[in-house]
């Protein structure tokens, strides 16, 4: 009679597991015990491949932090048009959170509890910095609504793509059993795009 045959793990595979049971259970409710019985690993093998609870976490946020920054330094967000600089960041941060739905969804779910929490918050508020900026400035070339605050238009756009967390699932099986939406990220970008963008224009 063959053996079962244990999951071999490496830092990537844990930290998918730790994403799971953080995003169910929240930070601050996960114990390493539950990360242990999750990989199914004993607490003392975890220790081989990572330091801390908290060194996955900042692992599993810098996967949602750092490729949304990465697209404010893409060409189409540096030159031309403010409009269409923004309409370039939008379109890919939501093919982003599409490629990183599990890290995107995690980092909308953090309440700045620890060090490594408010450093994502903080995170988040210099990315929207930027796109206020951007959105500034398109009003300022007379291509949005001059009467619209940035700052409220800002938190309106990011309070839009934010919810796809909620109901977007790209993974068309997992999408049927839990009745979510089935839809190419670019689809999903174009469709946002135009929905947003329609009724911002100057």
């Amino acid at each position: 009679m063959s053996l079962p045959v244990r999951r071999r793990y490496d830092t990537e595979s844990l930290l998918e597991v730790a994403v799971a049971v953080f995003t169910e259970r929240g930070y601050d409710g996960t114990s390493m015990e539950d990360l242990a019985r999750a990989s199914g690993l004993s607490k003392s093998s975890l220790y081989h491949h990572i330091e801390s609870k908290e060194q996955l976490l900042r692992l599993a946020l810098e996967r949602a932090v750092e490729p949304l920054f990465a697209v404010t330094r893409e060409p189409a967000a540096l030159e031309g048009p403010a409009m269409k600089r923004l309409e370039h960041v939008v379109r890919r941060e939501v093919e982003v959170l599409a490629a990183q739905l599990p890290y995107v969804t995690l980092l909308l779910r953090v309440h700045g509890n620890t060090e490594v929490e408010r450093w994502a918050l903080e995170q988040r508020r210099g990315f929207d910095k930027i796109v206020a900026g951007l959105v500034a400035r398109a009003a300022h070339e007379g291509d949005l609504r001059a009467d619209l605050d940035p700052a409220v238009v800002t938190r309106l756009l990011f309070g839009m793509i934010n919810s796809l967390v909620e109901w977007y699932r790209p993974d068309g099986a997992a999408a049927r059993a839990a009745r979510h939406t089935r839809m190419a990220p670019a689809d999903l970008a174009d469709a946002v795009v135009r929905l947003a963008f329609d009724g911002l224009r100057g």
